[in-house]
């Protein structure tokens, strides 16, 4: 069985889709004229350092993804038996399995990605090298409430969030016990925290006046690593709970394991998940 991956915020790079943009036209045209400027521009050449911001990072990496998958479709006629996609990636696991259609989900991107870029105060740190219960037991022991973990990327790959001064706080308290890396990420949100909670608000609001389709093919939710369920305030509810709460990964490809998935396929720019699923398959 077959798992197509969507990665999510951090696998942007300049360059990404130089080999996609000529091959849709439409589609790029129908980016465009929402975006109200070049998405080919913005990948290829980024002629202002935008790239690397939040609420343009994320309608890019969404833009790029889709093309990467629409282009895989063109040469695979045999569907996938399950789709997941990293944070922001979950949008384009959707947009595959026909919940939206591509219009839409580059709309709830750029809302989401305009809310999540406005927060300000927050921080994130990646941790190497701890397990959960080693990261749990330094944000007990130095009663660091204020820090969660947003994304359980592997079994020793974490990252933190919350408020800055005690996310960097927990950043030296995780080296001193033995961390192997550790890396304050490029943002300037907590992002899959509660201090998201304004955010996930009014992005509630926003995509209340969409109509979403139930999944044509299996979704792997990020908050419960499990399959989504039918119903379109279901699946709403799932992309609003997703901005709060932590990226499930290493458990749902865990989960895609056990269904005996045997093939997993990146989809957009870079190796970042494939690299994950390696760390996960050896026990790291």
């Amino acid at each position: 069985m077959v798992a197509l991956l969507f990665p999510g915020q951090g696998s942007q790079q300049k360059g990404m889709g130089r080999d996609l943009f000529s091959k849709f036209p439409k589609v790029v045209r129908i980016a465009d004229d929402i975006l109200q400027y070049s998405i080919e521009e913005l990948c290829l050449d980024d002629p202002f350092n935008r790239l690397n911001q939040t609420q343009f990072t994320q309608p890019a990496m969404y833009i790029v993804n889709a093309l990467s998958y629409l282009a895989w479709s063109k040469e695979n006629s045999k569907k996938p038996t399950y789709l997941a996609g990293h944070s922001l990636g979950e949008y384009n696991a959707l947009f595959a399995a026909k919940v939206f259609d591509f219009a839409t989900g580059l709309k709830f991107v750029v809302k989401r990605g305009e809310l999540m870029g406005q927060a300000q105060g927050g921080a994130m740190v990646a941790i190497i090298g701890l397990s959960e219960q080693q990261i749990h037991a330094v944000l007990e022991d130095n009663k660091l409430q204020a820090v969660t973990i947003a994304n359980k990327n592997s079994r020793t790959q974490f990252v933190l969030t919350g408020a800055e001064p005690e996310v960097m706080k927990a950043k030296e308290l995780c080296e001193a016990n033995g961390a192997l890396l550790t890396v304050k990420l490029n943002v300037s949100g907590a992002f899959h925290s509660r201090y998201m909670l304004p955010a996930q608000q009014k992005f509630e609001t926003f995509v209340n006046d969409f109509e979403l389709a139930s999944p044509q093919i299996h979704v792997i939710a990020n908050c419960t690593a499990r399959p989504y369920q039918s119903g379109d305030q279901t699946i709403k509810k799932a992309l609003c709970d997703q901005i709060t709460h932590s990226v499930l990964w290493v458990d749902s490809i865990g989960y895609l394991l056990s269904q005996n998935v045997t093939e997993f396929v990146e989809m957009g720019p870079g190796r970042v998940l494939t690299g994950l699923i390696s760390r996960i398959k050896n026990g790291q």
